[in-house]
């Protein structure tokens, strides 16, 4: 393994080949907490990603972690059919997500950190339905080229000002199968919230910042806490564009500005959109979809930040962040 490869669902490829990344996507996704929101129909996904092809982006990383109704074989086939790498997760969301006694709940740091380090190494389970994705492991999923599907990125996730036993578990596990695999870990911040804390934690368990991408940091639009942060190493993400109800996306934009003048490192910011709902997909029969990154934010904050650092964000960051590295 060297450092420059990224693992995609279709193979390690060189890290400069990926092209503009989103770095925050779902395909495939069912959780209890979006009710009627569920993405589960690999036609509509894949003519989704197909536009999101063609509107330009050439990456896209699956965000979609253990027992959420992903679907690793069918996000492989999307991945052939249109051109767009992608790169899948592994890892466990926050609590929330999961129903009360999940089997996952259940599991110890060392089991998650296994489950988690072998769905990387040897392939992500081939699930057909979210209850099959459950402890009792399903074959490896296998790509139309006939070889494992395997995850590229370890997630985790915690609550709103709250890190339950549960998700400290999956932290410890996300660091672990990290650093077992070289592969980085993104972890889903509750309106950006905990970041030093889950910083913290991560690096107690051996885990450089330079290895994490924390996402939904634009969900708290505090320009010095991201200066701060990236500053300190880590990536951040920004991915609630679209969402005007909670801020319009000038405020995101203006955020990004004064971030980077404070001393915020652009080799640090991350953009997805993370749409994640079937009404929000055009092809479901929602909208804004998955072109509303590249057509619509994107240019915004090119004009804003300048080409340079506007490309360093949407394609050599994700690069440098998903290249695995040797294992500890």
């Amino acid at each position: 393994m060297t450092s420059n490869q990224v693992r995609t669902v279709l193979g390690d490829v060189a890290a400069s080949e990926l092209g503009p990344c989103d770095y925050h996507e779902h395909l495939f996704q069912v959780s209890q907490l979006l009710p009627g929101e569920e993405l589960d129909n690999e036609r509509l996904s894949g003519a989704e990603a197909a536009a999101m092809a063609a509107a330009g982006l050439t990456a896209m990383v699956e965000a979609t972690p253990t027992a959420l109704g992903r679907n690793p074989a069918a996000v492989a086939r999307i991945s052939a059919a249109t051109g767009l790498r992608a790169i899948h997760t592994t890892g466990a969301h926050h609590q929330g997500h999961y129903p009360a006694g999940h089997w996952l709940e259940e599991a110890s740091a060392q089991d998650l950190a296994d489950r988690f380090s072998n769905d990387v190494t040897n392939g992500l389970p081939d699930v057909a339905t979210p209850d099959a994705d459950g402890p009792a492991r399903a074959p490896v999923a296998l790509s139309p080229l006939g070889q494992p599907v395997r995850a590229g990125l370890i997630k985790a996730g915690i609550g709103y000002w709250r890190i339950s036993p549960f998700e400290r578990r999956c932290l410890d596990a996300a660091a672990s199968a990290a650093l077992t695999t070289g592969a980085s870990v993104m972890v889903h911040l509750e309106y950006g919230t905990a970041a030093w804390e889950t910083l913290a934690i991560l690096d107690q368990a051996g885990l450089a910042a330079d290895r994490v991408v924390l996402a939904h940091l634009d969900r708290n639009l505090d320009p010095g806490l991201h200066a701060e942060l990236t500053a300190a190493g880590s990536y951040i993400g920004y991915d609630g564009m679209a969402r005007h109800r909670q801020s319009p996306d000038s405020a995101l934009i203006d955020c990004l500005e004064a971030a980077l003048r404070r001393g915020g490192d652009p080799k640090r910011f991350l953009v997805g959109a993370d749409v994640a709902r079937a009404t929000r997909f055009k092809a479901y029969g929602g909208m804004p979809g998955l072109t509303y990154l590249p057509e619509r934010f994107w240019p915004r904050v090119v004009r804003a930040v300048g080409a340079d650092i506007a490309q360093e964000i949407i394609e050599r960051n994700p690069a440098r962040l998903l290249a695995l590295r040797p294992p500890v």
